[in-house]
């Protein structure tokens, strides 16, 4: 299983941590939503609110929806909608913040940047350091999709602040570190990315391990510190092999092709590479030999 961290995942846990009552055909509503079901989602969003047109958890979950789907002028109506039944800054916050979602989702990256900020206001006014976070991380992100690097530096920096637990110091470190690396600073890219495994190791699920060892390996690479970078990918293969986790023992592979080829070892770089497509042959899975191609394309000649 891919890690697919997002803020939407984010957002749920929070959500149904803090909401004391929800009609039943808006929590199933909701629940279809985490699951990709989209059209479910829809359905019971549309039975929720014809039996009470005020139903504002079923006018958030129809706006999530329609963003998934693509509608936008959907989505906003019906948040709009959500918006004006919230009765407090807590409700204000989670409009604001699926807003900035829908806003992002559809790539109006200056427009979701905003709600952003109002959900960090109203995360304020609530006191809720846990959305205040994701507000940040939400910003965070607006920022990363455009490559303002700095911005969304400062923005990832800032939610480590607010964080938690050690699961969300490791989800922290890794939005530091990458935005390092793709800024170049690869030094302090490894030093967040350590940071982030240790977090990981500790507390994080089996795919926040795995996804955190092969960024490790990938950042150990960049400073040309070719061994440790080996064998910290030949440990995460290792463990995504006995784990039974196809695709990290791909990416994996993929990643020591990579380190191989910059230390001058063609022909394994070539066995890993043809050994990752073997497993995304084998598993059927065709988004991981995309990835795999684009990854490697210029790997051997």
């Amino acid at each position: 299983m891919k890690l697919q961290l997002t803020l939407t995942t984010l957002f749920t846990a929070l959500y149904f941590n803090n909401v004391y009552a929800i009609s039943d055909d808006a929590y199933a509503c909701n629940k279809a939503y985490e699951q990709g079901d989209f059209s479910t989602a829809s359905t019971l969003a549309a039975k929720a609110l014809g039996a009470n047109s005020r139903d504002r958890d079923a006018l958030m979950c129809q706006g999530r929806t329609y963003s998934a789907q693509g509608d936008l002028k959907s989505a906003l109506t019906a948040l709009k909608s959500a918006e004006k039944l919230s009765a407090d800054a807590f409700d204000k916050t989670i409009v604001a913040l699926v807003t900035g979602h829908a806003y992002k989702n559809a790539s109006q990256y200056e427009q979701a940047i905003a709600s952003y900020q109002e959900s960090l206001k109203q995360a304020g006014l609530a006191k809720s350091k846990a959305f205040e976070r994701v507000s940040h991380i939400g910003i965070g992100n607006a920022y990363f999709e455009t490559k303002q690097y700095p911005l969304a530096l400062e923005s990832y920096l800032t939610a480590t602040k607010l964080d938690g637990n050690d699961n969300e110091r490791g989800e922290s470190f890794e939005n530091i570190a990458e935005t390092y690396h793709l800024m170049n600073q690869h030094d302090l890219a490894l030093e967040y990315q350590i940071k982030a495994y240790f977090m990981h190791q500790k507390s994080g699920t089996p795919d926040q391990f795995a996804h955190s060892s092969i960024e490790l390996g990938r950042y150990y690479a960049a400073t040309k510190n070719y061994t440790s970078a080996e064998s910290t990918l030949n440990k995460i293969i290792k463990f995504a092999n006995e784990q039974g986790g196809a695709y990290y023992e791909a990416q994996g592979s993929y990643v020591l092709a990579q380190v191989k080829a910059a230390s001058g070892d063609m022909q394994s770089a070539k066995a890993l590479v043809e050994k990752a497509r073997l497993i995304a042959k084998n598993t059927n899975d065709s988004a991981l030999d995309e990835e795999i191609t684009k990854e490697t394309q210029n790997l051997i000649k």
